[in-house]
């Protein structure tokens, strides 16, 4: 599906279509088995765990919900609950007061809406409470096998960065990456450019003496390894 915002102006990408085929093979062999770092058990538990996650870890996120899905795991369970219940689960996690709210809300709609079924284009997924089109992408993506790239902190840096697809806002991000991602990588790509930017291309300092596309990105400059040894500065010549 075109994204909405694919004919508003944003800076093209440095990259080819063959430059971009490349970076991201380096990436798919780095990791070849990508996925979400995210704990769940069927598709409406991956809604309450991406929306959960909002200015969250996902290790702070599947300590609460391991808890939370072992007795709620369909929103028929998760509705018994009610707000306090789910509040009860989730009050490590940041605005856990607004989320289990949100959590109550979107099961209501799935039973009301949807027949208990978790919906699957992201025009219905999006008229869930809490769920925007990040966490839309996310759910199609990783539940349903859509092609589709769902842009967080770590995506944004990375398509900056490198130059794969600059832009100022998420939205231009994630146009510019529907237009340069090769289909055959684009299954894969979200979690291969968020992986990444979580374990390299780190937003203060990034490892990019560990990175397997560095001889393809723009940043610089490129951060040395802090472990490796020092190169000696030429000696100073003296003049008398």
């Amino acid at each position: 599906m075109p994204h909405p915002m694919a004919k508003v102006a944003s800076p093209r990408s440095k990259f080819t279509r063959a430059k971009a085929a490349e970076l991201f093979a380096a990436l798919a062999a780095d990791r070849p088995d990508p996925r979400t770092e995210l704990d769940f058990v069927n598709p409406f538990t991956l809604v309450v765990a991406v929306a959960l996650s909002a200015q969250a870890t996902d290790v702070g996120v599947n300590k609460a919900t391991k808890k939370l899905f072992a007795v709620a795991d369909t929103p028929e369970k998760m509705l018994a609950l009610g707000e306090a219940g789910v509040a009860s689960y989730i009050r490590t996690i940041g605005l856990w007061r607004n989320k289990a709210k949100n959590v109550i809300a979107l099961s209501q709609k799935i039973i009301e809406d949807f027949g208990g079924e978790v919906p699957r284009t992201r025009d219905e997924l999006v008229t869930l409470p809490g769920v925007g089109r990040k966490t839309a992408n996310v759910v199609l993506n990783e539940a349903f096998g859509e092609p589709t790239i769902a842009v967080d902190t770590h995506i944004f840096r990375v398509s900056n960065r490198t130059g794969l697809a600059p832009g100022k806002t998420p939205d231009h991000v994630e146009a510019g990456l529907e237009r340069i991602t090769p289909p055959g990588f684009k299954k894969g790509a979200h979690h291969w450019l968020i992986l990444h930017g979580r374990y390299v291309c780190k937003a203060r300092t990034p490892e990019c003496w560990q990175c397997a596309i560095s001889h393809l990105c723009a940043f610089k400059p490129k951060t040395p390894d802090p472990q490796a040894p020092a190169i000696p500065k030429p000696a100073q010549v003296h003049r008398r």
